[in-house]
């Protein structure tokens, strides 16, 4: 048997036990995806990470939910990158991943992602089925309601206050008719709401199926990087930066950085904590 060294991290974590939890393998050669789909299943948290050589970044990356490879996700991209600095050193390095090679910095515990520049498209639904969707009414749902894919498209959706954030109660059934998407060779619903509460700050939820229930993620990084994208694409004013809460309503505090800057570039960042080691036996 081979034994496969692996780290438990947590990202956008302003406590040890806070942020979103992550699995990262230190070195997956020998494992396909197959093994490295069951292992995320094992594991069952939202993602788990497997670094491998690249010939075009510091690393290669694959990233597995329990259930599917996604091409792109943000606390893996962050959490992976503060593990790939451990092995290799430097605070500067490269992921390549299936959405394409992205660019991460970090600065001590603290890391940031450059995600890819954003597509958007209109939302079929209207305001009073998104409100239905999200068990809301239709005066919660604010304007421009827009599907984003910076290397992971998800429905974003503004309201107009925090309580209505707050009291989101989404429905799986609505979600299946008006938040699917094709990800992953599969349809994928999902949808993350948001708020700005003060300036600069804003609250936000994801929500997402699993096995036909509502599930909520404590902090999604891809979402974030969505989010820059829908400002962009509803003309938000440059720079712009946001600091997101999310994550409360499930115990998980996490706290991310959005940054657009003049040049349409769009940065998510959060602080990664290392908990803990192990390995597997295969």
């Amino acid at each position: 048997m081979k034994r496969y060294a692996f780290r438990i991290v947590n990202v956008f974590a302003e406590e040890r036990l806070g942020g979103n939890p992550l699995a990262v393998f230190e070195d997956a050669r020998g494992l396909d995806e197959v093994v490295m789909q069951a292992l995320a299943l094992q594991f069952n948290l939202s993602e788990t990470t497997f670094i491998l050589p690249s010939e075009a970044a510091t690393a290669r990356v694959r990233i597995f939910t329990p259930t599917f490879e996604m091409p792109f996700a943000g606390h893996p991209t962050l959490g992976t990158a503060h593990v790939v600095r451990a092995l290799k050193g430097g605070d500067q390095v490269t992921l390549e991943m299936r959405a394409g090679v992205i660019p991460v910095r970090g600065a001590e515990d603290r890391w940031t992602l450059q995600a890819n520049a954003p597509r958007t498209r209109t939302v079929a639904a209207s305001r009073d089925g998104l409100a239905a969707m999200l068990g809301l009414d239709p005066p919660d749902i604010g304007p421009n309601p827009l599907w984003v894919d910076t290397g992971s498209e998800q429905l974003i959706v503004p309201l107009t206050s925090a309580a209505a954030v707050r009291r989101a109660q989404p429905k799986a059934e609505l979600m299946s008719r008006h938040a699917t998407v094709a990800l992953a060779g599969a349809a994928r619903s999902m949808a993350y709401i948001w708020t700005e509460v003060a300036p600069k700050v804003a609250l936000a939820r994801f929500f997402f199926l699993k096995q036909g229930s509502v599930v909520e993620d404590p902090g999604t990084g891809s979402a974030c990087a969505n989010l820059g994208g829908w400002l962009l694409a509803t003309g938000a004013a440059l720079p712009r930066e946001l600091a997101v809460a999310q994550g409360d309503a499930v115990g998980r505090s996490c706290r991310l950085g959005l940054t657009v800057d003049a040049d349409k570039r769009i940065f998510v960042s959060g602080r990664v904590i290392e908990l803990g080691r192990g390995a597997i036996e295969l």
